[in-house]
């Protein structure tokens, strides 16, 4: 039950970034879930543990790190479409 619910913080953590960026993840929910969990590894080894936390993700640090890694990847895609 906690794998589920991890994964459905990390999917929202993913969604609201990518509002927040104004930039969307390739893959759809599966790529909001990947942000989610992946940025909140990123946030967390950055940033440490601060703030609430829900599912084991530190909200504040996650979110931040999904922004980075929204920005970081939309800028990829960006330039891999403009070379193609």
């Amino acid at each position: 039950m906690e794998f589920i619910i991890s994964l459905i913080v990390g999917g929202l953590l993913g969604w609201v970034a990518s509002l927040i960026v104004g930039r969307d993840v390739p893959g759809g929910i599966i790529g909001n879930i990947i942000a989610g969990v992946i940025g909140s590894w990123l946030g967390t080894a950055i940033f440490g543990d601060m703030g609430p936390a829900i599912a084991g993700y530190a909200i504040i640090p996650a979110l931040i790190g999904a922004i980075i890694l929204i920005f970081i990847v939309s800028m990829i895609m960006k330039a891999v479409r403009k070379t193609a």
